[in-house]
């Protein structure tokens, strides 16, 4: 496992986290708690946040060295993941993550939850990966899907575990476009800053409502998680 690094960064009034763990940017205990240091700070300080990932690799899911330990370290592991990703998506400024290239499992699934996805061309794969790997997707991972993905992929992205390239995720709902890598970390800078002129007020009132029932069903399945 690499060691954990959040890199935080202000510019004006956008926060820029950037995760590289030196590896494939995998979600453990340090990683999720470093994130939520890192949101806490980015929450307080500024309107609008970037998320970026290391060069090739946005991230790829759980840390299967917990993951594989079974009983209480995984399921901690899944419910602490689950738990940021809410936050992601109940988030009071808007979240806009750069998607810098592979985003599997977990990491898809963190697509879902923020608010705009910016992703760069190239051969790169998107997805929730878990029942080819043989898992059932957890029931908040279906919450997302069924919230952000289109109708039409549904089925595809989540039962048929399809793979996406970053154009085909721009149809199926886990990107809204995607750019050239050398013009990611702009372009997801420039759609921030666009954002932090939003009446933060009214965009954290709409965005709940809007969110509400989602919200519930999945705190409700956090909630369920064996203690």
């Amino acid at each position: 496992m690499g060691e954990t690094s959040i890199g935080y960064q202000l510019e004006g009034p956008v926060a820029i986290l950037n995760f590289d763990d030196g590896k494939a940017n995998t979600f453990s205990p340090p990683s999720i708690a470093a994130l939520h240091d890192a949101f806490d700070r980015a929450e307080e300080e500024a309107r609008s946040i970037v998320w970026t990932g290391r060069p090739g690799r946005f991230s790829a899911g759980f840390d299967l060295s917990f993951m594989k330990q079974g009983g209480r370290a995984m399921i901690d592991l899944v419910a602490s993941g689950a738990a940021l990703a809410l936050r992601v998506y109940q988030s009071p400024v808007p979240v806009t993550i750069g998607v810098t290239g592979h985003a599997l499992a977990m990491g898809a699934i963190m697509l879902l939850a923020a608010d705009n996805r910016i992703g760069v061309t190239g051969n790169f794969k998107i997805g929730l990966n878990e029942v080819a790997i043989g898992m059932a997707l957890p029931e908040f991972g279906l919450e997302f899907a069924r919230a952000r993905l289109s109708k039409r992929h549904v089925t595809r992205a989540v039962s048929n575990a399809e793979i996406y390239t970053p154009e085909g995720a721009v149809e199926a709902g886990y990107l809204d476009r995607v750019v050239p890598e050398d013009t990611l970390r702009e372009a997801a800078i420039a759609h921030a800053t666009q954002l932090a002129s939003l009446d933060l007020d009214a965009h954290k009132a709409t965005k709940l409502a809007l969110r509400r029932e989602t919200i519930t069903r999945i705190q409700a399945a956090i909630d369920a998680f064996p203690r």
